[in-house]
């Protein structure tokens, strides 16, 4: 029996008939750092409050319809500073708990150790407002660990924590007269002046320092260099002055911080496609998994529709063969796509039924992806392509008709207008009859927005995912083409001709015709890529970088 969590026991009274209020640390910015707690809070508030950013990160997981208050800037002054005064949150707070509201204010890091949400637990607390805190991944540890700087070593080194808009000199000088690791958080402008304090204070100017911006997110960015030289790593490398000079940074300084050996420890910003943006070609729903994946590379994905989904014009011999079904008319269903699966799970719906009428039937499923979406419909395949994940492949396994065996000679192939005719000739020559369906028609996908156009044809994505012949038509004819800096990635040689009869130069082909090899191959790309720019001594850059105009990312 597993445990059960002491805040959430159903035994807990406190929560019970009145308004309450979760204080959730949000972490530095990975969604991926979000504590199983934390889902589990967000998934049950009636009112969500948090900054834009932390916002961004929280809101997938909380229900629809979630009441989420604006937090606005109130304080021109601190805006031009670059740090905002927000709307009142405990007002915010309070007047949602009053109502009795579930209540979560989400915070970035750590509610105890990053902002000022004690202020606000002080309130509830005045009132007699249950609230609970959810601790989350503090920004000062978690973006060092994601930089490659471990804070201490085996000897066990002493570690302070300085938010250097708050220090005065008595804690200047404290963690001057010091040697252990000092984590310094403060703005990419502001680095300069904190590494003069702490020289100012007994650090001696050759104390190793990293500075990292954006960190555990695919815009992170690391700089490393001394107390004494970081002011001329920024110069030399253009850093600065920058409109992103008030951005928050974590700089760590020490000698036991091991920032020397960020080169073997920067496991984050060292993967293979570390920031790269990557264009997919595909829905939300049909790139769900590919847009996982790529983002476990580091990439950056972007899905753009090239194709939508509508009903057949007749919809008549669609019902007809999902009530044949029922009937017991086939022996066989195949489904050659996703989509197929979702046209006949929306008639199975509209007539009240459910996977139980796939009873008796023998179910084949063309690919892993339509056997997965079967599988989520409550229905395992029979029978799934050994080889070739394709039509040929599933005839390649495909049993004859065999009237001893087989009561019923019929199949039922509902599929997409535009879909060839090789899985109906070959089953037709194996002795079965079929009843060749169309259950949804296919048409070029609306333009995508204007900046997404403007960054394909501006070498804006550094790479784009093309996973058939028709995506390349379509994202060439709804949106133009891909500049020639951008990395082309094809899933086997018919795409790969396709796009180069468009004018595109393919760089990548998938070794299977799997969207999965294809991003995998992908990735061994970038990382070549990256392998050759080190050997060579060039600082690594993404492809977009490469384009006229775009600002080079310099590392040191």
């Amino acid at each position: 029996m597993s445990p059960t969590s002491p805040t959430t026991s159903p035994a807990s009274p406190a929560f019970s008939g009145h308004g309450s209020v979760t204080f959730l640390g949000a972490g530095p910015g990975d969604p991926g750092l979000l504590t199983l707690r934390a889902v589990e809070a967000l998934s049950g508030a009636d009112v969500l409050i948090a900054e834009p950013e932390v916002l961004e990160v929280v809101r997938c997981h909380a229900r629809a319809g979630v009441s989420t208050p604006e937090l606005t800037v109130v304080d021109e002054a601190s805006t031009t500073a670059g740090v905002p005064v927000l709307r009142d949150a405990t007002n915010l707070v309070m007047e949602a708990a009053r109502g009795g509201k579930r209540v979560v204010r989400a915070v970035t890091g750590d509610p105890g150790l990053d902002g000022n949400a004690g202020q606000e637990m002080l309130a509830c607390a005045a009132e007699g407002i249950p609230f609970e805190v959810v601790p989350g991944v503090a920004t000062a540890v978690g973006v060092p660990a994601y930089a490659g700087v471990p804070l201490r070593d085996a000897q066990g080194t002493d570690v302070r924590f300085v938010d250097a808009r708050t220090a005065d000199d008595r804690c200047w000088a404290e963690v001057g007269a010091s040697d252990g690791t000092v984590v310094v958080s403060t703005s990419l402008d502001a680095v300069a002046a904190a590494a003069g304090e702490l020289v100012a204070a007994g650090r001696k100017p050759d104390t190793p320092l990293t500075v990292t911006i954006g960190g555990t997110t695919t815009r992170q960015r690391t700089w490393t260099a001394t107390l004494g030289t970081i002011a001329q790593v920024f110069k030399q490398g253009k850093v600065l002055p920058s409109p992103e000079g008030h951005r928050h940074v974590i700089a760590v300084v020490g000698e036991r911080s091991a920032p020397a050996q960020r080169d073997q420890l920067a496991w984050f910003e060292s993967k293979p496609l570390f920031g790269w943006r990557v264009l997919v070609p595909r829905t939300k729903e049909q790139a769900a998994s590919l847009s996982d994946q790529l983002r476990s590379y580091g990439a950056v994905p972007h899905e753009v529709p090239t194709i939508a989904v509508e009903p057949p014009r007749t919809p008549q011999q669609m019902e007809r063969a999902v009530k044949g079904l029922v009937t017991g008319r086939y022996e066989w269903i195949a489904f050659t796509s996703v989509n197929a699966v979702k046209a006949v799970r929306e008639k199975f719906e509209e007539y009240g039924l459910d996977a139980r009428a796939f009873a008796g039937i023998k179910v084949a499923a063309v690919g892993e992806q339509t056997a997965a979406a079967l599988v989520d419909f409550g229905v395992k395949p029979d029978l799934v392509p050994s080889g070739e994940q394709s039509a040929a492949g599933l005839l390649e396994d495909w049993p004859p008709y065999d009237p001893v065996f087989d009561p019923i000679d019929r199949v039922f192939l509902p599929r997409a207008d535009i879909a060839t005719e090789t899985l109906v000739a070959g089953l037709i020559e194996l002795g079965w009859e079929v009843d060749d369906v169309t259950a949804y028609r296919t048409v070029r996908a609306s333009p995508p927005p204007a900046d997404t156009r403007e960054a394909i044809k501006g070498g804006g994505f550094d790479a784009v995912l093309f996973t058939s012949s028709s995506t390349v038509r379509n994202l060439v004819g709804i949106a133009g083409k891909p500049h020639n800096v951008t990395v082309i990635a094809c899933i086997g040689p018919a795409t790969a001709k396709t796009a180069e009869e468009h004018g595109l130069r393919v760089d990548v082909l998938s070794p299977e015709p799997s969207v999965h090899k294809l991003a995998e191959a992908l990735a061994d790309f970038g990382l070549r890529r990256r392998a050759a720019a080190l050997e060579a001594g060039d600082p690594v850059t993404r492809p977009s970088e490469r384009r006229p105009g775009a600002r080079r990312r310099r590392t040191t």
